[in-house]
């Protein structure tokens, strides 16, 4: 097995962001290797609580390592998005701040065994949480044409995920694909060559997509926003590093439902509706990383953070 590894984006902006108080209790909902979390740590000096999230094991296994010096911290094999319960669990009533990391970490990526990259020849597996549920294989040789097609094309953002669905399930007609090797070729041959030149690979659209399809990384986002906002304490803010679009929309939606105030038509006189903002954003434009960042690590180009207070 090869050693858990990942380089936090934007590492300061969001531990900083969290206005961090001694003796608060906070939770890092998505743990990977622990640097979120060893930063919070840092600035809460031995006090208060850390709650470290993960559904993947690996990656508390890689924290527990890394942070074994911090006592205040309690390690959770778990979805963020069972917060709620976790919360309950743990006996705590409101969080003093949380940061979710809504990426993939480099270990995930660069590990062949977990099937993420399509860099790499290995198994169709892309689960986060490698103790069960639906994996890569499924998708791609259980979902009819038009159902993959879709995935491909709203998770994706595919322009070609008609073609790509079509030559899958030809492909597979056959015999089941088996490995990220057979889905890349597939795909090459389903996006015209004058689209290999921009810069991209021809498979990444799609990986993203079933990536997030087998983890059900989209789905989950509007009630686990909900659910964690509901945790804070007054004053209490949350952190949240996006990478792709479809993730920034959803974050930018539900922040903007929890600031707003007034529905009222604008015609009204006086409002009626009696609705008034929950928060208020940190930032009102994301923080984006900065060029140092970016030239050390290339995949923070496209990260986006967002902060959220709660009034």
């Amino acid at each position: 097995m090869m050693e858990f590894s990942h380089v936090s984006v934007l590492l300061h902006q969001s531990v900083d962001a969290l206005n961090i108080t001694p003796g608060g209790i906070y939770a890092d909902g998505t743990m990977g290797g622990g640097g979120h979390s060893e930063a919070i740590l840092q600035q809460l000096g031995g006090t208060g609580l850390l709650l470290g999230i993960d559904r993947d094991e690996e990656a508390l296994a890689a924290s527990r390592k890394r942070l074994e010096s911090h006592q205040n911290v309690r390690y959770i094999h778990d979805n963020f998005s069972n917060i709620r319960a976790i919360l309950e669990e743990n006996g705590i009533e409101a969080l003093s701040g949380a940061v979710l990391d809504l990426g993939v970490s480099s270990y995930q990526i660069d590990n062949p065994e977990r099937g993420f990259s399509y860099m790499e020849n290995a198994p169709l597996d892309m689960r986060m949480d490698r103790s069960g549920g639906m994996t890569a294989y499924d998708v791609v040789n259980g979902y009819d044409e038009r159902r993959l097609a879709d995935v491909i094309y709203q998770y994706g953002e595919e322009r070609f995920s008609r073609k790509i669905a079509h030559l899958i399930c030809a492909a597979r007609a056959d015999k089941p694909l088996q490995t990220t090797a057979e889905l890349c070729e597939l795909i090459r041959r389903a996006v015209p060559e004058r689209s290999h030149a921009r810069g991209s690979h021809p498979a990444k659209r799609t990986f993203q997509a079933i990536r997030i399809e087998v983890n059900g990384e989209l789905e989950i986002l509007k009630q686990a926003m909900e659910d964690f906002f509901d945790a804070l304490a007054p004053g209490g803010r949350l952190a949240v590093i996006t990478f792709h679009s479809l993730e920034d929309r959803a974050i930018k939606t539900a922040f903007a439902s929890f600031t707003q105030g007034c529905t009222c038509p604008k015609d009204f006189p006086v409002c009626v509706c009696g609705n008034k903002p929950r928060g208020r954003l940190v930032s009102r434009k994301p923080i984006l990383p900065d060029e140092n960042e970016m030239t050390q690590n290339s995949r923070s180009r496209s990260a986006k953070l967002r902060v959220i207070e709660k009034l």
